[in-house]
């Protein structure tokens, strides 16, 4: 019966876990918030997997100057006239153009895939980085712990934004740069929230029953501890999607960019500063753009932080 005592208590708990999860996705169903949240999110991630075959990808590197600001949807009157001569069409143009005379929709759609993949490559590293180093200090105690709460100290007394810049500008302007920047001010909070799961989860029973049962410590710490500790920082994951992207917005929105080219919400936007009375669509939709994305990935992550804590669904 002994030996086949932990084959029955981890089928258990694969058990228990189903029907937690099954719960928890029949709570996600009942949630309008949470289906907003999840509609608008995975309406974002569709659009910057399909962006290439919906609009050209090297249309952003052109520079048609005889159809830059302008507008021509009737829809929308602004009651100010275009600065230039401006030919086109409504159906070409439905956002107008940009000062360098391309189609801002389009610009748009190139950019959403900019800004994802900066934000879920800063996410997800921040994650692994937050598991590992955060797991190994909650766990191991004493001098380790020690060691790396120091060094995310050292990060965390620094504000993030001047970190990012001085990052920025010591390291160069390119997206690769942008994106360490980000991440180096942003894995620290990962760090703190995985040691707090782990401290209080290593104190359970099942897991003095596991050393009693000869299973290693990195077995326990990331086979069970972390496993049953991963849910809030999946939580805050998604919810930190949406303020990376306007933490990477606001970065190339003061002008560190990689190229004033470059089809990225942020810097479109900051396009529209110079212009704001003459061509107040540069900064309207990009700035629209930002806010439902954020807000799409908000309501989803508060959505499942509600649904997957027991002491909020109850």
């Amino acid at each position: 019966m002994k030996a086949s005592e932990p084959e029955e208590l981890r089928a258990g708990a694969g058990y228990g876990r189903r029907a937690d999860l099954k719960y928890a996705l029949h709570l996600l169903r009942r949630n309008p918030i949470v289906l907003a949240g999840v509609t608008i999110s995975v309406a974002s991630v569709l659009l910057a997997l399909l962006s290439p075959l919906i609009v050209n990808p090297t249309s952003w590197n052109q520079q048609p100057l005889n159809l830059r600001l302008c507008w021509n949807n009737p829809l929308i009157n602004w009651q100010i006239a275009n600065v230039f001569n401006c030919g086109g069409s409504v159906a070409v143009y439905p956002l107008g153009t940009d000062s360098y005379g391309r189609s801002l929709l389009q610009m748009i759609i190139l950019a959403i895939p900019v800004d994802l993949e900066v934000a879920f490559e800063v996410v997800a590293s921040a994650v692994v980085l937050g598991v590992f180093f955060g797991g190994l200090a909650g766990y191991k105690g004493g001098i380790v712990d020690e060691v790396i709460l120091r060094v995310t100290d050292v990060f965390l007394a620094i504000p993030g934004i001047l970190l990012a810049i001085v990052l920025i500008v010591v390291l160069g302007r390119s997206l690769p740069t942008l994106t360490i920047a980000v991440l180096i001010t942003w894995w620290p909070y990962y760090v703190r929230l995985m040691r707090s799961q782990v401290l209080s989860e290593k104190e359970k029973p099942y897991v003095e029953r596991l050393r009693a049962m000869g299973a290693g410590g990195i077995r326990i710490l990331y086979g069970h501890i972390v496993q049953n500790s991963i849910y809030p920082v999946l939580v805050q994951a998604t919810l930190d999607i949406g303020s990376v992207i306007l933490t990477v917005s606001a970065l190339t929105f003061i002008g560190l960019t990689p190229s004033p080219l470059l089809p990225e919400l942020g810097n479109l936007a900051n396009q529209g500063i110079q212009y704001i009375f003459t061509a107040p669509w540069l900064i309207l939709f990009p700035g629209l753009t930002i806010l439902i994305i954020s807000l799409g990935f908000n309501l989803l992550g508060d959505g499942i932080r509600d649904v997957f804590d027991p002491r909020l669904r109850r």
